[in-house]
Order: structure tokens, then sequence, then C-alpha cells
């Protein structure tokens, strides 16, 4: 009993402190692939397997009230940490080669996914691919707004200098 409790403490804790959280089920999956999952999403998220009901009660007690009816059958959830992205692509690479893994539903920021939602969220480009990108976007503006200024004042010198040489030449 005490332990169940503890679990569900544990459990209540990374509902709780998550950016997101993906359910799937693990049905005829080995401790090998499980543990060959787990390390693929070790960066961002940590991938729990617990009971339904202690799963339940956990997310009842943090508030999150995205998996009602959802936890049937062998249930895992990745508790993410890190970027959504990247753990959605890697469930996604993961289930492709395992097709056994079937990624269910899920919560971001208290919005509830559904699993076209999570699979839309693996085809996203990480965090770090759009900063760069919006960071080179600025850097070419920021180019062009030099060029232009830049070029006011040396088209400015061409033109004192052309009537320069126009009075001289009168």
């Amino acid at each position: 009993m005490a332990d169940k409790k503890a679990k569900v403490a544990e459990l209540t804790t990374s509902f709780a402190s998550s950016n997101a959280i993906i359910l799937t089920e693990y049905r005829g999956l080995s401790v090998t692939q499980l543990k060959e999952l787990r390390r693929s999403l070790a960066n961002d998220a940590t991938y729990v397997v617990a009971k339904n009901t202690l799963l339940t009660i956990a997310a009842k007690d943090a508030g999150v009230s995205a998996f009602d009816g959802q936890l049937a059958g062998p249930s895992a959830m990745a508790f993410v940490h890190g970027d959504p992205v990247s753990v959605a692509k890697a469930l996604k690479d993961f289930a492709k080669a395992n097709p056994l893994l079937v990624v269910k539903t899920g919560v971001m920021d208290g919005i509830a996914l559904s699993e076209a939602d999570v699979k839309k969220l693996a085809d996203l480009e990480s965090r770090e691919v759009l900063l760069a990108k919006a960071a080179g976007a600025l850097k070419a503006s920021l180019f062009k707004a030099a060029y232009t200024f830049n070029a006011l004042p040396s088209g400015t010198v061409r033109v004192v200098d052309a009537l320069r040489q126009k009075q001289e030449s009168n």
C-alpha cells in the first residue's frame, strides 16, 4: 500500500511538472525494445510504464483530465521535460520501426491532443531549426537595412561629385 502511494505521488509530480505528456500502448514490445525507446527519449522525456489505476489517480490528483477513459490495456506515458517536438518525432520513428507501439493521445500546455495532433507535432521542425530560420531571416533583414542606409550616403557623395565635376568643366 505504501509503495502504491509513493508511486502515485511520483506520477502526480510527473504529471504536474511535465510540459507535455504522450500516452502510448506498448502491447507486445519486449523489454529490450522498451529500453531502446527509453534511451531514445532520455534527453527530453521520461517513459514510464505503470498500472492504469495508478496513472488515473495520479492524473486526477494533478488536475489532468485529458486521459479520462483512455487508460486501457498496457499503457505507458512519455512525460516530456524537454522539447515536445523531438519526443513526438522519436515516438513516431520508433513506432515506424516497431508497429506494436501505438501513440494514443497526449496533452500539451493543458490542451488535449489527439493521435493526429501528436503526429502533426512530430512533423514540425525542432525548436533549434525554427530558431535558426528566424535568426537567418532577421540577419537578412538587418543586412538589407544596413545596405539601404549605406547606399544613401554613397549615392549622395556620387551626386555631389558629379555636380562638382560639372561645375569644374563649365
